[in-house]
């Protein structure tokens, strides 16, 4: 393969494990402001952050009233995002 073709590779990764991020950001700031969940925008954010999530809340229990399981779930796809970009940089 090409390196032009594994570095378009790589770009579709990050950008998006990035979309993913931010969209997981939003769906977590939205917790702070009454039934925005129950918007359209904030069920269709519930379909593609819940399962995500769902796995890193089976782990980390809540502390009192406090989440940290989307903190976990950020920061494991920064660690994917960085284990991706060793892997391509082996082919770069």
């Amino acid at each position: 393969m090409s390196t032009t073709i594994l570095y378009s590779i790589y770009k579709l990764i990050a950008n998006a494990i990035q979309i993913y991020s931010v969209l997981l950001i939003i769906y977590i700031l939205m917790s702070w402001i009454p039934s925005s969940r129950e918007t359209k925008f904030g069920r269709l954010l519930e379909k593609i952050a819940e399962p995500y999530l769902g796995f890193f809340r089976k782990f980390i229990p809540p502390l009192g009233m406090i989440d940290i399981s989307p903190i976990v779930g950020l920061f494991a796809l920064n660690l994917i995002s960085r284990g991706v970009w060793e892997v391509f940089r082996l082919f770069f």
